[in-house]
Formats: C-alpha cells, structure tokens, sequence
C-alpha cells in the first residue's frame, strides 16, 4: 500500500463526523490510482469517536494511555503503507495540498514533509498565536505535528515519537528525521503553497 493516513483521536467524535468524509474525498482525488488507508486511533476516548470513524470507514485502533506518541506509534505499527502521513482530527489538508505531498512521496529526494497552517476558527488572538510560527517554520524548516508525512522505513529507524514526552513530542520527532534525512543524503521540507487548516480552539 502507498500511503497510510493516521488520525490520533481523543474525545473528537464531532470533528471526525465532518473532517473525515471531505479527507477520503481529497484522497480520492489527489491519489488516484494509489492505494490508501486511514488509521483512526481511539486514545481512550469518553464519546463515539471509536463508532463514528467506523461509520465513516476508518479502521480504528485502541490505545488506553493518553498521550499522542502513543496514539502516533499505535497507529504506525498497523500500517500497511509506504508512506506514514499523520494529521490530527481537527485539521483538514486541501486536495492541493494532498497533491502536493503525493509529489514528495514519489520524489526520491525526501523522506518526509510537514506544513504550515492557516487556523480557522476560534479567537483571533489564538490564530495569531499559531500562524506568526509560519514564517520560522519556513526559515527553519521545520514544523508542527498537525500534518506530518514520514516514509516508514525512515519512521521505523528513527524509532518513531519519543513516549518519555507528553509535550513538543513533534519537535522532537523532526529534529531526529532531519538528522536521519542527512545521513541519508534525503531532505525534509516544508510545504507552504496550501497550509493545512487545523481549528483554532
């Protein structure tokens, strides 16, 4: 399988229902002729997240400890992709933007790529607060963990998101996949032309 998309969830009944048909929608269109499959990683969710992925054709996992790198690495290991790209459930990637890392999967230079973000919703203050990293993400390239593409192999040797962090846990995963990528003779890059739209709550 080309690509594996992986959702870590808690308590996101609500944002699944609407997020995840426009998802496999975009999907559609921007990897046609690929296969793909969408991993949903209930994190010991209170509500129907686990119910309303499965309606909405996820495959769903179970992991009982909160915590994303958790949530991340259970859903990597029952991927069957190639390609590993994680977005949390309350951000939505443009079919553009899909299209866009769809050329980074097939373009050997890469092991991985994230984005900036265009938030939508909640306050303008929290907005603010979370775009004004656009610029630094460019310069720096690197990137937050709403939207997070890293092929397999490269995840596997990197040993995946560190669970001695309950925080920056993303920083830290692109630190070591950038350190990787060099050893490599790879990049990882930031993609700016489509940011992905996380919520601004």
């Amino acid at each position: 399988m080309f690509l594996t998309v992986i959702i870590p969830a808690w308590n996101e009944a609500e944002q699944i229902s609407v997020n995840l048909p426009l998802l496999k929608q975009r999907l559609e269109q921007s990897f046609a002729g690929y296969d793909w499959e969408v991993i949903v990683c209930d994190n010991n969710s209170s509500d129907a997240t686990a119910e309303v992925a499965t309606e909405h054709g996820a495959k769903v996992l179970f992991e009982p400890e909160n915590q994303i790198s958790r949530a991340r690495n259970t859903g990597a290991a029952a991927a069957k992709g190639e390609w590993l790209l994680f977005i949390d459930a309350d951000t939505l990637p443009s079919a553009d933007l899909l299209g866009e890392t769809k050329e980074v999967c097939l373009t050997e230079e890469f092991l991985g790529c994230g984005s900036t973000v265009n938030v939508v919703g909640g306050t303008l203050l929290n907005k603010l607060r979370m775009e004004r990293l656009n610029p630094l993400f460019r310069l720096l390239n690197f990137c937050g963990g709403a939207y997070l593409l890293v092929e397999r192999d490269a995840f596997e040797s990197i040993g995946g998101f560190s669970i001695g962090l309950y925080a920056y846990e993303e920083i830290d995963f692109v630190m070591r996949l950038k350190r990787y990528a060099r050893k490599k003779g790879k990049r990882f890059m930031v993609l700016h032309h489509y940011p992905v739209v996380p919520s601004g709550r």
